[in-house]
């Protein structure tokens, strides 16, 4: 199985923007590319922090010529399940040929119950199933693995399978072993986040928190052995959680440097897959 190694718009989230902390330029999705570029990655993935969908029709354009000029492949991702809005990234998934959409379940004000996400699921499916599109849920927190790979097993999992990120459910109370164990088989998309997990210095508690792919508590090459049980074909895609630094523009040059590494790291974990 061939796997990618790409570039995610979360290994980019400071520079891109998050809430209160806007740069003065803030990264675009050329801006991606242009990472992509920098650090000869061939894939990236553009989720919810950057929607595509947003983009005027003329900047859409101009960044699909870019992407194929560059030769570099395109992966979409977004938030929220209602019906109209998968449509309209199913759209966009049939332009940049992607063979998945990744989909984070919750947006804001909406919190469906796992019987609700399969019922909305279930009804925009054909459309999928048409169009040769799979739908990866990625496990986002509030869901467990067990929850997830259930509502996987009732819509089938030729056409439904996960976002495997490493790290978001320990907010479900689950750390990596676990969610491996429930959903390696169905993993459509790998998202890989290193971290660290330490006492805090009054002893009276710990910190999860983000570091460089390779340098943390992730195992890539106990991670890919056992995600080689998967019914599909996924790429690697790297994401961060880099810890803000002393001002915007330090934490926006460590998390450039982050990206650099954990490419660099990542490439080493291939060779002998």
């Amino acid at each position: 199985m061939t796997m990618h190694i790409g570039l995610g718009s979360y290994a980019y989230a400071w520079s891109i923007g998050v809430p209160g902390h806007l740069p003065v330029v803030p990264m675009n999705a050329m801006g991606l590319l242009d990472e992509a570029e920098r650090l000869g990655v061939g894939l990236i993935q553009v989720c919810d922090n950057l929607p595509l969908a947003q983009l005027s029709p003329a900047d859409l354009d101009r960044f699909e010529a870019r992407s194929r000029a560059a030769n570099i492949a395109v992966e979409l991702g977004t938030q929220g399940i209602a019906a109209d809005h998968l449509r309209l990234y199913l759209g966009l998934a049939r332009r940049f040929g992607c063979s998945f959409l990744r989909v984070v379940v919750d947006s804001p004000g909406d919190e469906p119950s796992a019987d609700e996400v399969v019922a909305r699921l279930r009804a925009v499916l054909p459309d999928f199933m048409a169009a040769d599109v799979r739908l990866a849920i990625e496990n986002h927190d509030r869901f467990s693995s067990d929850t997830l790979a259930w509502i996987v097993q009732e819509l089938g999992p030729s056409w439904v399978g996960i976002c495997l990120d490493t790290v978001n459910s320990f907010g479900a109370m689950e750390g990596p072993q676990t969610v491996v164990q429930n959903l390696a088989e169905f993993t459509l998309c790998l998202h890989v986040k290193d971290f660290t997990i330490r006492r805090m210095s009054h002893r009276m508690g710990f910190v999860l928190e983000g570091c460089p792919a390779g340098r943390g508590r992730l195992e890539v090459p106990w991670l890919l052995d056992q995600l080689a049980s998967s019914l599909h074909r996924f790429n690697l895609i790297l994401e961060n959680w880099v810890p803000p630094a002393k001002n915007l523009e330090e934490t926006i040059l460590r998390e450039h440097a982050w990206a650099e590494e954990g490419v660099r790291y990542l490439r080493q974990c291939l060779p002998a897959r």
